[in-house]
């Protein structure tokens, strides 16, 4: 494997250095004929890479992971987790490489990960190789993600391998290259804790607090101020889900991140038709990860973290599951203070509303959108043309006018404003038929269809001649038997 560095990458192996006991120092397979198909110039940039370099033959071998900048240790991680309930205790970077930190533009310090890059020790049994379809899907979903404001994991590049991937049929291979603070799990903690080495759980925290904080308070436990912190942010992250009709469908705790960021895009997809009932993944055969249900199962995982964090927060057992509940109590009032705020905003109301005015809408509005199947992003956005005076675009989305109707008048009476509407709902998200459509010409090496749809995703509340098919719900028989596949 080369080891030359390119003169502007510059990768550093803290999580590798600090952490050995989580890592497996490892190595990307080659590719036989690797190609790039999209390369995220914008986030290169941010990360202080020069995007001609990267789409040199130099630059796709550091995207697979074969061009290894000197001082970088490249580790498959360590972690456990609990999946759709059931305890793993070793499950790990299968298919997945951490290559090393990159400091960016503004400073901050940023995992560059790979995955599709082949075996590792924690492969149990899988080829550790992905397909372009799965991997153009997370580049697809996560850029749309961060467009929508909501924090995530970013990707980088798809590079096609030329190596064929066995899944149901033979699918051409890939290799996405991702960014995020961190890939610090909440099964990562797990994990930690299960070896019974106290020193290393500690080591590990000290790990996460320095790479997400928050700082120290005058008086705080320094363990209990992390767990504040992660309960907090994903109380945020998954209201943000929420207000935005996503569905992540394989919510384990080894895809609860400790930075409060959006991880694997596998089994995804957004709400059409509203009910809380939504399940998309094709293996969440009980409904455990519904739409509906995501609050309830992000306020579980932390409750496993807080578990794996007990030794640190008080000698005293007792004492230290006294404080570890009361951060998870937290949880629903912080959840519920950050949906609100986001309703207040998609609903386009000032402060002037009471926060009980606004729920009781909300609450209302809801019922009536469940009861009549209505699109949830279709709705907001011409719920704004509603404010400016034009209620017949959101009345036609409604079979039962006369409720709607009764709706309409209590909220007008509120002067919603409908430039703020427009500035939170969006025109354009990943609808599910145009992922799949993109994703099956990009499969076949079009990838014109994907780059259309990053187009519209990427700036979804700005809207555009020419991208109407972009903001319309699929054909409700499509809809209706949508389902996404992990893709592993």
């Amino acid at each position: 494997m080369s080891v030359l560095t390119p003169p502007d990458v510059v990768l550093e192996a803290r999580f590798a250095r600090e952490l050995p006991e989580l890592g497996v120092p490892w190595q990307a397979v080659d590719a036989p004929d690797p190609r790039l198909l999209l390369l995220n110039e914008g986030l290169a940039e941010e990360l202080g890479l020069d995007p001609r370099w990267l789409s040199s033959p130099e630059g796709v071998r550091l995207l697979i992971g074969r061009l290894v900048p000197e001082g970088a240790s490249p580790v498959a991680q360590a972690y456990a987790g609990h999946q759709f309930g059931g305890y793993s205790p070793r499950l790990g970077d299968g298919r997945a490489l951490l290559l090393g930190e990159l400091t960016d533009r503004e400073g901050r310090l940023r995992d560059l990960h790979l995955k599709g890059s082949g075996r590792t020790p924690f492969a149990r049994g899988g080829d550790g190789l992905a397909a372009v379809g799965p991997m153009l899907r997370e580049y697809v979903v996560s850029e749309a993600m961060h467009a929508l404001g909501i924090p995530t994991t970013r990707s980088l590049a798809v590079v096609a391998t030329g190596r064929p991937v066995v899944r149901e049929r033979m699918l051409p291979g890939a290799v996405l290259s991702r960014v995020a603070s961190s890939h610090l799990r909440v099964g990562t903690f797990q994990y930690a804790r299960a070896t019974g080495d106290l020193e290393l759980l500690r080591r590990l925290a000290d790990h996460a607090r320095d790479r997400h904080g928050p700082p120290d308070g005058p008086s705080e436990q320094p363990y209990l101020a992390l767990l504040r912190s992660v309960v907090a942010s994903q109380a945020e992250l998954v209201a943000r889900w929420m207000l935005v009709g996503f569905v992540h469908g394989v919510m384990n705790t080894d895809n609860t991140t400790i930075s409060g960021e959006t991880i694997d895009y596998g089994p995804c997809a957004f709400l059409e038709a509203f009910d809380p009932r939504t399940v998309y993944s094709s293996i969440d055969d009980q409904g455990r990860y519904a739409y509906g249900n995501q609050p309830v199962i992000a306020r579980w995982n932390l409750a496993r973290l807080a578990e794996a964090l007990l030794p640190l927060l008080d000698d005293d057992e007792s004492r230290a599951v006294e404080l570890a509940t009361e951060c998870l109590e937290a949880f629903p009032e912080t959840y519920a203070g950050a949906w609100l705020r986001g309703m207040r905003s998609k609903l386009g109301l000032d402060g002037s509303a009471t926060d009980a005015t606004v729920s009781t809408l909300a609450d209302d509005l809801l019922q009536v959108l469940e009861a009549n199947r209505v699109d949830h992003t279709s709705f907001y956005r011409s719920l704004g043309v509603a404010a400016r005076g034009d209620t017949e675009p959101v009345r036609s989305l409604v079979l039962d006018r006369p409720a709607l109707d009764r709706w309409l008048a209590r909220w007008r009476t509120l002067a919603p404003d409908g430039e703020l509407m427009d500035r939170v709902n969006p025109v354009y998200i990943p609808r599910n038929h145009l992922v799949e459509e993109a994703l099956a010409a990009g499969t076949k090496g079009d990838l014109e269809p994907v780059t259309r749809l990053l187009g519209a995703v990427t700036d979804p509340y700005r809207e555009r001649p020419g991208l109407e098919r972009y903001a319309e719900p699929a054909p409700t028989d499509v809809a209706a038997a949508y389902l996404t596949f992990c893709g592993t």
